[in-house]
C-alpha cells in the first residue's frame, strides 16, 4: 500500500515541482540510458529538443530538470517515466579491458579543417575519447566558429607545428613533443604552421564526442 511519502512524491511529479529529482539520481540514470544506446549528447539533444549544455548539466547533477524537461526526455527517448526514474545500476569495476588500434585502423571523420581518426572504438562506456588529428587548417579564418565540447582535453603534437587559438588567451605555438591540457568547453582551434600538415594526439574526457 502506498505510503504518505509515496503519495507526496507522486503529487510533486504531477505538479512539476523539482525536489523529487535529486534523491532519484536522475542525472546518472539519463547518462546510463544514453550510453546504453550509444548516443552522444548531441543525439539526445536532437531527439528531445533540450540544449546539449542543459543535458550535460543534468547528467552531472549541476541542475535538476523541470517537469517540462522530464516530459521532453520521456517523449524524445521513447521511454516512460518509471524507466527514467529507475535507479541506475551499480556498475561493477571491470578489470583487464583493452582495445588495440593498429596504425591507420581508426574510424576516420574528415572535416574541412581537421581529419580526425578516432582510436579505441570497440570499447563501450569509455571515460576518455582518444583520437589522432591531421590539422588541415592553415588560417584561423577557416573556422566559422570556435570548436568547443564538454569536458577537458589533453593534446600533444606528434608531427609539425601548430598555433593553438583559445577563447581567453593569446595564440600559442606548439612544436613536436609539446603538450597542453585545457578546458575544452573554452572555444579553441588548431592551425598548422609547419610546411607539412601537423599531426596531434588528443584525449578528451567523456562528456561528448567532439
Amino acid at each position: 500500500m502506498p505510503t504518505n511519502t509515496d503519495q507526496q512524491a507522486a503529487l510533486r511529479i504531477a505538479s512539476g515541482r523539482k525536489p523529487f529529482v535529486e534523491p532519484l539520481r536522475l542525472g546518472e540514470r539519463l547518462k546510463e540510458i544514453r550510453l546504453a544506446n550509444q548516443w552522444t549528447l548531441e543525439d539526445v539533444s536532437q531527439r528531445t529538443g533540450l540544449a546539449r549544455s542543459t543535458l550535460s548539466k543534468i547528467e552531472n547533477d549541476q541542475i535538476s530538470p523541470t517537469f517540462t524537461a522530464v516530459q521532453k526526455l520521456i517523449n524524445g527517448l521513447d521511454i516512460d517515466l518509471p524507466q527514467l526514474l529507475t535507479p541506475p545500476k551499480v556498475q561493477p569495476r571491470t578489470m583487464g579491458r583493452r582495445d588495440l588500434t593498429r596504425q591507420g585502423d581508426g574510424q576516420r571523420h574528415p572535416t574541412p579543417t581537421y581529419e580526425h581518426e578516432l582510436l579505441s572504438c570497440e570499447l563501450a562506456q569509455k571515460r576518455m575519447i582518444p583520437f589522432k588529428t591531421i590539422v588541415r587548417a592553415r588560417s584561423f579564418d577557416e573556422f566559422s566558429e570556435w570548436v568547443r565540447h564538454d569536458g577537458e582535453e589533453f593534446l600533444m603534437v606528434l608531427e609539425g607545428e601548430i598555433h593553438l587559438y583559445t577563447e581567453f588567451y593569446e595564440p600559442l605555438q606548439l612544436s613536436r613533443g609539446d603538450s597542453i591540457y585545457f578546458d575544452s568547453d573554452m572555444g579553441h582551434a588548431l592551425v598548422s604552421v609547419s610546411d607539412e600538415d601537423a599531426v596531434v594526439l588528443s584525449v578528451c574526457t567523456r562528456g561528448d564526442t567532439a
